[in-house]
Order: structure tokens, then sequence, then C-alpha cells
């Protein structure tokens, strides 16, 4: 066994004492949980970030699987983390943690697929183990989050009428689980890109929810969807994909002053995990057309008078 994993046990195990069987309803602030995981020797996983831990009864062996999947994950290893949590639920079907765990990855993991058969393939598994944690526990943020993030992606490979109907079914998901967990970055990023692709709709998505779905999606809007990007920003300021999304959102809305000084600090974060270094490309594309267009507002600016 790993001394990473023996951590992660070690980890688990306390907690089943200070708990005595009760399940964990309600995580730690988000630098408290990355602290520990930090201490642990592992980059916090974004699929795990700030989020609770499995249930205290849990079975040694069960809390076993999951630490090593927890471990796998904070390593980057997706698809092994993916598997393990898979063990799990072979003996226990219903464990919550696992399946909306399962549901996340699942959808990360489809997310780097060109291939729109396997992307289909794997973000159908996460709705499949987002619905399952949804029918334990209806009202938990986590389980409509993995819900919520499997119905965006879904909605990429939809057609216009599909895609619609993901966006306005996702819409309960996505803003209880940013009401249930207001510390989760997370929650906050999907529910402000939610926000900010409803309110670009376009003139004929606009007629075809009003006359075919009950109306556009309320809850939306730029200013609600700023707002819910930088609540994501603020909560983790080290999430390169946090600081390109709200970067992005600044840019479209007129504001390149903001969205460079975002893209400047962004870049000089370290990254962690391949998808970070594609993120952080993405973020030196959008900063060097921001730096030229704001030098030549600089350069049309009068001289100050002598």
């Amino acid at each position: 066994m790993s001394a990473a994993v023996f951590r992660a046990l070690l980890l688990f195990s306390l907690l089943s004492c200070l708990l005595a069987g009760a399940v964990l309803a309600q995580a730690p602030a988000p630098r408290a949980k990355a602290g520990r995981l930090l201490r642990l020797g592992k980059k916090v996983p974004a699929a795990a970030l700030s989020t609770p831990l499995p249930a205290a009864e849990d079975s040694p062996a069960v809390r076993q699987r999951v630490a090593e999947a927890v471990a796998l994950a904070a390593g980057s290893k997706e698809s092994e983390a993916l598997a393990k949590f898979q063990e799990v639920l072979k003996d226990d079907p219903r464990h919550y943690f696992s399946l909306w765990q399962a549901a996340v990855l699942s959808v990360r993991i489809g997310q780097r697929y060109s291939d729109e058969t396997r992307k289909a393939a794997y973000f159908e598994a996460g709705r499949a183990y987002a619905d399952r944690a949804l029918v334990l526990q209806p009202e938990s943020a986590e389980s409509n989050y993995a819900v919520a993030l499997a119905l965006f992606n879904q909605a990429t490979l939809r057609t216009a009428r599909g895609r619609l109907r993901a966006f306005r079914d996702l819409r309960s998901h996505v803003v209880l689980a940013a009401e249930r967990r207001p510390d989760w970055a997370d929650a906050w990023s999907l529910l402000g890109r939610w926000q900010y692709r409803v309110a670009h709709y376009s003139l004929p998505e606009r007629l075809f929810s009003r006359l075919a779905l009950g109306g556009v999606p309320a809850g939306a809007g730029i200013r609600r969807a700023l707002a819910s990007l930088e609540k994501a920003h603020q909560l983790d300021s080290t999430r390169l994909q946090f600081c390109y999304d709200l970067a992005r959102a600044y840019r479209y809305q007129g504001r390149p002053g903001r969205a460079a000084r975002l893209l400047r600090y962004a870049v000089k974060l370290p990254p962690a995990t391949s998808d970070d270094l594609t993120t952080l490309r993405r973020c030196q594309q959008l900063l060097e057309p921001l730096e030229r267009q704001l030098a030549r507002r600089q350069r049309r600016r009068p001289a100050p008078a002598p």
C-alpha cells in the first residue's frame, strides 16, 4: 500500500471515529479541504474539490478502495480512479459518494475525446451515475451538480432543440447545487457558464423556448453570470479554467482591462495537469490580442497638457 493511500485511509478512519456513523452533510471551506489534501502530499483534484467525504459507516474494505480512488484522482489518474469507484459500486450500488464521483469523472474523461461517439458514451454513463445519486439524495448539492454537469456537456452533442431542452432541464439542478453548497467553486462556475449561455440565446432559440419549452429559463443574465463566475474565482483563484472563463466573459462584455489583468495573473499560475496546460495556452492566446488592443487605446489617448 502506497504512503498516499495509507494517509488517506488514516484520514477516513479518523473521520469515522469523530462522526460515529453519520454522513458528512456539510464540507469545510474550500481552502481547509485543500489544506488537508496538500498535507497528504497531493494536488486537490478538480472533480472532488471541496466536497464531502464518503459516509463514515463504510466498511474498511470500501474505505480502502475509496481512498485509493481519491489518491488516483489527486494524481490526475482519472480513468484509474473511475475504475476504483466502479469496483465499489459493484459491491454497493447505492454508495452515494462513489456514484456522484463516478458521474463527474466520466464527464471529465469524455470532455477530452474529440470523437463524438466516445464523448457521448462517457457523458451518458456520467448521466446514469448522476441520476442514481440523485435518487439517493435528491436535495444534495453533489448529486444535483453531477446531473447538471452531465446535462451541460450532453447539450454540446445534441441538436438545437435537444440542446435547449437540456439547458432548461439542468437549471433547477445547478441552482440547487450552488444554493446548498455556497462554498463550492465548481458549482458556481457551472452556474455562471449556464447563465451566460442562456443570456446569449439567439432570437430563434428564444422563440423556440417560448413556444415549445415554457419560456426562456429564468435566473440567467449577463450580470448574474459574471457574479457567479467571479464567485467561483473568488472561492478558488488558483483554477486556470475559472480564470479563463471569467476573462472571456469580461472580454465579450467590453471589459478588456479586467480581462487582461486576470489573464496576466492566470499565465503565472503553475499548471498541474494536462488540462491546465491546455487552458494555460488558451489564456496566453486570449491575452495577446487584448494587450494589443489596450496598447492601441493607450496610444490614442491625448498627451497630458504641459
